[in-house]
């Protein structure tokens, strides 16, 4: 069940996103702790143009006019709560975070899918959170060309070009890099009154 509304999330999430209806929003933060970590962050909205309910169909408009009909999955089960001009949100987040991890100290290595969506009888809403987290080892850094050289728990070792230069002075040859990817998408349907 759970993968079935995953993918009828995602499919709607890719249509809105493919018909436009973007308020782009970036950003990029940085913290000050033996790590780093860097986000992205995309907001979009539509209204609602026209909904068959029978059909399960639904035609949101973006800001430009623009408008797209979107077959809605029986898993939907607050469909019948949306209505025409309701406005859609969506909300895109994108992240990796990379930790120094002090030898010895136990990691969460590995992934985790958490899904979350409205009660029966609520407007429709909810959030996907994927995250994966792996252990890489540091072979080798060149602080000269901002490169970095990790192993990771397959024994491959890749080359990575760093963002930030200055970051490498915080890392040694032989360090665990935590670094945990994170994906996660929020829709939530509001009345606009």
């Amino acid at each position: 069940m759970k993968r079935v509304w995953m993918a009828a999330m995602f499919f709607l999430l890719t249509a809105i996103m493919l018909i436009g209806c973007a308020n782009g929003n970036k950003t990029e933060t940085k913290t000050d702790y033996p790590g780093v970590v860097k986000e992205r962050v995309a907001v979009m909205t539509a209204i609602v143009a026209d909904i068959d309910l029978k059909k399960r169909v639904v035609t949101l408009e973006n800001a430009e006019g623009e408008r797209r009909d979107f077959r809605v999955g029986e898993e939907a089960i607050n469909l019948p709560q949306v209505k025409v001009g309701d406005k859609v949100t969506i909300k895109f987040l994108e992240s990796i975070a990379v930790e120094i991890v002090k030898p010895g100290k136990a990691t969460a290595a590995g992934e985790n899918t958490t899904i979350v969506r409205a009660k029966p009888g609520e407007m429709p809403g909810g959030m996907i959170t994927h995250q994966t987290a792996i252990i890489a080892f540091v072979k080798a850094i060149d602080k000269k060309g901002g490169t970095i050289s990790l192993m990771g728990p397959a024994g491959k070792t890749v080359k990575v070009k760093v963002e930030d230069p200055a970051n490498l002075e915080n890392v040694k040859v032989g360090d665990e890099l935590m670094i945990t990817f994170t994906e996660a998408q929020a829709i939530s349907v509001k009345r606009v009154k």
